[in-house]
């Protein structure tokens, strides 16, 4: 049983990161990934009941990691209204280096999982100086 992954966020963002990833890995996901998108019109509370739907369809018993966008944000206080027990994770501050280093990694537990996913994310963001 593998971890799944739930993202949400503003718009499309989070459709372009699985489709990204999943390109970037030759087309294979090893681990049941499902995005969620948020509008500013949106009902939170039928979004999450969308998201609880979602969690039940990928969730094989070893828990589901979530990931948003902004912290504070509509989609990441959906996220965290998810976390009611130890079997969700939420993560805000989704990134590419986040998701792909969650998917290189796809037999990990949540909790080791969620460490990936922070580490990924940290350690993808670089100060590019420019070369003279």
């Amino acid at each position: 049983m593998a971890v799944g992954v739930l993202i949400i966020t503003h718009g499309e963002i989070g459709d372009q990161f699985v489709k990204t990833a999943e390109s970037t890995l030759a087309g294979n996901l090893p681990l049941q990934c499902r995005a969620i998108s948020v509008s500013q019109t949106c009902d939170p509370d039928a979004l999450v009941e969308k998201c609880c739907a979602v969690i039940e369809q990928i969730n094989t018993g070893s828990g589901v990691l979530v990931l948003t966008d902004i912290y504070g944000s509509t989609p990441s206080n959906i996220a965290n209204r998810l976390a009611t027990d130890s079997n969700i994770k939420v993560i805000a501050g989704i990134n590419l280096p986040m998701l792909i280093r969650i998917l290189n990694y796809p037999d990990s537990d949540l909790d080791e999982l969620a460490e990936k996913a922070l580490s990924g994310g940290h350690d993808g963001i670089i100060y590019c100086e420019q070369m003279n």
